[in-house]
Order: structure tokens, then C-alpha cells, then sequence
């Protein structure tokens, strides 16, 4: 099955953050979760449809609205690529 886009990080998302996985498996590949060496944030590097895009967990410590979100207790969890940054949050795995 191949999962869209939004619903390909919403599932990354669930793994690190609401499942605290150390492995992420998509499309049969496995990728490694590791944490940021100052701020022990969790990050996972995985590639959908051949691009290179890193999940990293919310550092809370920050001033931006997505900061203020993890502070307050919700799972966030931002995605970077070359082309984009996406942003997924919170609430039951709803784009935020």
C-alpha cells in the first residue's frame, strides 16, 4: 500500500513521538531514530518518493508557536527537506 505524503509523515510522527520507536519502517525500508547530541531531541532521516526528508522532534525551549505547543505538553514534530518544511502536531496525528 502507499501511503500519500501527509499520511507518510503523520505515521513517522506516531512512531517516534507517540510510540517512541527506535525504528521507523516505510515501505519496507527501516530507518534508525536517534536523538540530537545537545538537546537529546529525537530525529529520523527517511526518503519518500526519492526525497531526502528529516522528522525532528519540537525543541520546546524555542520562541515559535510550535515551541509553545510541545511546552504545553503536545507531541510536535518538525519535517525538513531541501524543497519544503512541514510542521505536523499534536492533536491525534493532525497536521497542525
Amino acid at each position: 500500500m502507499n501511503l500519500s505524503y501527509e499520511q507518510t509523515l503523520i505515521d513517522v510522527w506516531r512512531h517516534v513521538l507517540v510510540e517512541n520507536a527506535d525504528v521507523v519502517v516505510l515501505g519496507g525500508k527501516r530507518y534508525s531514530v536517534r536523538t540530537t547530541p545537545r538537546k537529546g531531541l529525537r530525529q529520523v532521516d527517511f526518503v519518500f518518493d526519492g526525497n531526502e526528508i528529516r522528522g525532528l522532534e519540537q525543541n520546546p525551549d524555542t520562541k515559535s508557536r510550535w515551541a509553545q505547543m510541545a511546552r504545553s505538553g503536545k507531541k510536535v514534530m518538525q519535517f525538513l527537506s531541501t524543497r519544503m518544511l512541514h510542521v505536523v502536531g499534536a492533536v491525534e496525528g493532525k497536521r497542525g
